[in-house]
């Protein structure tokens, strides 16, 4: 498995990814849609997700197929992204055909960025325009790090980010996975300077070091977000939210099981993970029609969907960029803290 060309999500043909942010707010909003709609599920092990449309996710539910799925800042105020998009998507004639009505369908989730050191003291709610700007942004080439739903996100030591990474299987088929990381827990190991996921590294993608050579790591739980955060709950500001997808040809069901091996990624890539605060939660979409060989292929593919949501994670502290009044270190300029 070697990565696809651009190492983004996007390098499953079809799929686009659009940004929107607003620096003084320090968030914003990521849409992954596609010109035709695609299968989709979803699986939560966070203890406190925020979302919208996901129950319909469910492979006991009648749709399958969706046009596009947001991920946001903003906690619950996030969710009216998804509206924007919806509003965009209704305006191009595209959704779900019911007599002469066509009802857009738009999952999202979000993740809390409302104590990050951002004005938050708007009069109508921001996020129904940045979904909106997302939605029309969107293309196969992208930004990672302090950008779109990353753009407020902080992680427990530094700040948080965007991130993305593929994979293309031996078979030809392509994995790949975007997220917006903003955990209670670290990416990195005490002393800041290698990140959990390093194991999982290619080609030097986020800095190269390798993996951390200390033995007895994740006993202690140290958190500067925390800190700086009291005197507010830090333990419920938090949250990992994904996409995974590939061109392979998925069921509803097999959307699910990929989604479920992905939250590997996250044990893999952040300490602790799926906690009480944390919302994780990963959305499986299949946008492609390359046939499974064998119904076991699906093990490969979740195992290289959560080999890239590690990665992603990674590479979206990694790139994260400072901005004034920022409340934590970017890895990349926290050498003062190693």
């Amino acid at each position: 498995m070697t990565p696809g060309p651009r190492n983004l999500i996007t390098d499953i043909p079809g799929l686009l990814v659009g940004n929107a942010q607003d620096e003084s707010l320090k968030s914003g909003t990521t849409v992954l849609t596609a010109a035709d709609p695609f299968t989709a599920s979803v699986h939560v092990m966070g203890g406190a997700p925020g979302t919208r449309e996901t129950d319909l996710l469910a492979p006991d539910k009648s749709v399958s197929r969706v046009d596009a799925i947001v991920l946001s800042g903003g906690s619950a105020f996030g969710l009216d992204a998804c509206s924007g998009v919806s509003e965009a998507l209704r305006a191009d004639g595209r959704g779900f055909q019911i007599g002469n009505v066509v009802v857009p369908i738009v999952p999202g989730a979000i993740l809390f960025d409302l104590l990050n050191g951002g004005k938050k003291e708007w009069v109508e709610n921001p996020y129904h325009v940045l979904g909106r700007r997302a939605f029309d942004d969107a293309s196969d080439q992208f930004d990672l790090g302090s950008a779109g739903a990353g753009t407020g996100a902080l992680a427990a030591m530094h700040k948080g980010g965007l991130g993305s990474a593929s994979l293309v299987l031996d078979s030809g088929i392509t994995v790949g996975a975007l997220v917006a990381a903003n955990p209670m827990g670290s990416v990195t190991t005490p002393g800041d300077r290698h990140f959990w996921a390093a194991p999982f590294e290619i080609e030097g993608e986020f800095g190269g070091l390798g993996p951390d050579s200390s033995s007895g790591l994740g006993r202690s739980i140290v958190s500067r977000k925390a800190s700086a955060m009291r005197p507010a709950q830090p333990d419920k500001a938090n949250t990992t939210i994904a996409i995974v997808a590939t061109d392979a040809a998925l069921s509803k069901p097999q959307c699910q099981r990929l989604a479920v091996a992905a939250h590997d990624g996250i044990a893999r890539a952040i300490v602790p993970a799926h906690t009480p605060g944390d919302g994780d939660l990963v959305f499986g979409v299949s946008a492609g029609t390359r046939a499974l060989e064998a119904e076991s292929d699906l093990g490969l593919l979740g195992h290289a969907a959560s080999v890239c949501l590690a990665r992603a994670i990674a590479r979206a502290i990694y790139l994260a960029t400072p901005a004034p009044g920022d409340l934590l270190p970017c890895w990349s300029d926290g050498h003062e803290f190693r």
